[in-house]
């Protein structure tokens, strides 16, 4: 039986989620089912599927939750999430990307078309009551911002809420003009607990400390947190207007030099704007004590790269992992049970930390 969690909703009284959350391996299981089941997932973008009738076969956090799935674009050019498991006998149906009018199961030839309706089966005359609603590949709720692309396998939130939210604060950026460059993305393996590293993404806390570069360019003492339903929001100031944002005038932080948005999204999504663009870091947990983070770099205005908040990310990023490894050593040690938090600073870890003690109390 998985072990419950609480924590205080007032964070002047909260502790922090005890060492045994980062050390249980039945918490750890868990989280597949109540969490990242019942949430949102980053899987790529358009470029995936440059034309109609094309299809794009992937895994879904492999080696986690491991979920065969498929993106098409049928010919009405409309992009679909599909189960990429045939209905059948449970045969992976597509192997390769590419152009296809049809989804033909290799191993005994029933066919879908690409929204996943079934539509042949040979040998099956002789078959009651066939077919079914679930004969057809399992659609999951696909969301598009941008040309970024977003799926729900269970989700219990609307993400489109949360894009919303983000809007209010980056919705000016031409969002359709930022470009992939692949050459800028790059994948970092913590030897920690996936939880451990969005715990130190959430909290400006520890910048001083660690990051000397970046708090060469950003105010300390008016760094924000705000926390919504399933985000929340860090937002970086600096002392002067070189390297920020041009807002307009109707903007909520006109008048003021905000050097970078730093949005986190349940569970395990980060969003990080910059004059430059967008460096998008998704965190896969790979086992308990070992997560891969992909860096995905968004480029709206090449000339900015290397200035301000947004330069150095690789540095920053190297520092974070160090800290990071030396807390999850730290949480394994017979007597650390939990801390408490900053109600100025740690705003975000706690809001983190009461959203996944909600999920797996479901």
């Amino acid at each position: 039986m998985t072990k419950k969690y609480t924590i205080d909703s007032d964070i002047r009284k909260a502790e922090t989620l005890p060492a045994i959350f980062y050390k249980n391996k039945n918490t750890f299981e868990t989280l597949k089912n109540q969490v990242f089941l019942n949430s949102w997932q980053f899987i790529g973008d358009e470029c995936l599927l440059n034309e109609p009738e094309s299809v794009y076969p992937f895994v879904l956090l492999e080696n986690f939750l491991s979920e065969p799935l498929l993106l098409t674009r049928d010919g009405d050019n409309k992009i679909n999430c599909l189960s990429n498991v045939c209905t059948h006998r449970g045969n992976l149906v597509v192997l390769n990307s590419g152009k296809q009018k049809k989804l033909i199961c290799g191993y005994h030839g029933r066919k879908f078309n690409l929204k996943g309706e079934f539509e042949f089966m040979p040998e099956f005359k002789e078959v009651l009551n066939f077919p079914k609603p679930c004969d057809n590949l399992h659609e999951f709720p696909l969301i598009k911002w941008g040309s970024l692309l977003f799926a729900g396998l269970n989700p219990l939130f609307n993400f489109q809420q949360v894009i919303d939210k983000m809007n209010e604060r980056i919705g000016f950026l031409p969002f359709d003009d930022f470009s992939l460059d692949k050459s800028l993305n790059k994948d970092f393996v913590v030897n920690a607990h996936w939880a451990l590293y969005c715990d130190n993404y959430l909290e400006g806390f520890h910048v001083p400390f660690v990051h000397n570069d970046l708090d060469a360019v950003l105010d300390y003492g008016s760094y924000k947190t705000e926390t919504y339903e399933y985000c929340n929001l860090q937002i970086g100031y600096s002392d002067e207007a070189t390297h920020t944002f041009n807002l307009p005038e109707d903007h909520i932080d006109y008048g003021k030099n905000v050097a970078a948005y730093y949005y986190w999204v349940f569970p395990n999504m980060m969003f990080n704007f910059y004059p430059w663009g967008l460096s998008l870091n998704i965190v896969h947990p790979l086992s308990i004590n070992k997560t891969k983070v992909s860096f995905i770099s968004y480029i709206l205005d090449a000339s900015k790269l290397e200035q301000g908040a947004g330069s150095g990310l690789e540095k920053v990023e190297k520092e974070d992992e160090e800290i990071v490894e030396n807390v999850q050593k730290g949480v394994n040690s017979s007597f650390y049970k939990s801390g408490r938090y900053s109600p100025k600073r740690e705003q975000g870890v706690h809001h983190f930390h009461s959203l996944l003690a909600r999920f797996l109390n479901l």
